[in-house]
C-alpha cells in the first residue's frame, strides 16, 4: 500500500513538473512573439507562466535551450515531411518543388502564433553554409531542401546567381506566409483556396526565371557579333567614302584635261 501511494505520489510529481515545463515554454513562446527574443528576460517568463524565477532555471538553464525547445521539434517534423516528398522518384522536380511549398505553407499557418518564432528568432542567413547553433542548421537545411528544385529547373551560371534565385522563391513564399498569418478563416478552407495560386505563382517564378535565363544567354551570344558587325560596317562605310573621293578626284581630273585640250584646240 505504502509503494502504491509511494508510486502516485511520484506520478502527481512528475506530471506537475511536466506542466510546469510546458506552462514556461508557451510562455516563453507568447513573450518572444510579442515583444521579440531579446526584450524578454527569463524573469518575465517564469512570472508569466506562475513559478519562481529560481524554479525556471531547473528546467531551463537560458533564453537559448528554451528557444531550442519551441523551434527543433516542429523543425525536425517538417524536415522529415520534406525529405519524404524528396524521396518520390516518380514525381518531376516542379511538382516536388510544388509539394514543397505547399507543405511549408501549411506548417506556417499551422503554427502561427509560434511561426515567427520557429523561424525567425536568432536566424541567420539562409545560405550559410556551417551556422552556430542546432535551431539554425535545421533551419537552413530546410531552406536548402525547398530550394533545391530551382536550382535543377534553371541552373545558375554562378554562385551568386542560384543565392538570388533561391531568395526570389523564398521572398515568394514567405510573402504568401503572412499575407494570411491574420486570416480568422479556417486552415482547410483557406488552404483549398489559396494552394492553386500558391501553385500558380510558382509556375510563374519558374517561367520568368528561364525566360531571364535565355534571354540573358541570348545577349551573349549575340553581343560579340553585334560589335563586330559595327566595327565591320565603319570600315565598309570608310572604303566607299575613299573609293568615293577616288572617282570624284578622278571626275576632276577628266573635266580638267578636257577644258585644257578644249583652250588648247582654240
Amino acid at each position: 500500500m505504502d509503494m502504491e501511494i509511494g508510486d502516485k505520489s511520484i506520478r502527481k510529481q512528475g506530471e506537475r513538473a511536466e506542466e510546469t515545463k510546458r506552462n514556461i515554454a508557451e510562455s516563453a513562446a507568447k513573450l518572444f512573439t510579442a515583444r521579440g527574443y531579446d526584450a524578454v528576460t527569463m524573469r518575465e517568463i517564469a512570472k508569466d507562466a506562475g513559478c519562481s524565477h529560481t524554479t525556471i532555471y531547473l528546467y531551463f538553464k537560458d533564453k537559448e535551450v528554451l528557444l531550442e525547445q519551441l523551434a527543433i521539434p516542429p523543425l525536425q517534423s517538417l524536415e522529415t515531411l520534406l525529405l519524404s516528398i524528396q524521396g518520390h522518384e516518380e514525381w518531376s522536380t516542379v511538382d516536388k518543388l510544388k509539394e514543397k511549398s505547399r507543405q511549408f505553407l501549411r506548417f506556417c499557418l499551422s503554427h502561427k502564433s509560434m511561426v515567427a518564432v520557429i523561424l525567425g528568432v536568432k536566424s541567420v542567413r539562409v545560405d550559410e553554409q556551417d551556422p552556430e547553433g542546432d535551431v539554425n542548421k535545421l533551419r537552413n537545411r530546410i531552406f536548402a531542401y525547398l530550394t533545391e528544385g530551382i536550382e535543377h529547373i534553371v541552373p545558375a551560371a554562378n554562385e551568386q546567381e542560384r543565392i538570388d534565385q533561391s531568395r526570389v522563391y523564398f521572398f515568394m513564399l514567405y510573402g504568401m506566409v503572412f499575407t494570411y498569418m491574420n486570416s480568422e478563416e479556417k486552415l482547410e478552407p483557406l488552404l483549398e483556396r489559396i494552394l492553386p495560386i500558391l501553385d500558380k505563382a510558382i509556375e510563374i517564378l519558374l517561367a520568368g526565371m528561364l525566360h531571364k535565363r535565355d534571354s540573358s544567354q541570348l545577349v551573349t551570344a549575340v553581343k560579340p557579333e553585334t560589335q563586330q558587325d559595327k566595327k565591320q560596317g565603319k570600315r565598309e562605310k570608310l572604303e566607299k567614302q575613299e573609293k568615293q573621293e577616288k572617282q570624284d578626284k578622278k571626275q576632276d581630273k577628266k573635266r580638267k584635261d578636257k577644258k585644257s585640250k578644249k583652250q588648247e584646240d582654240k
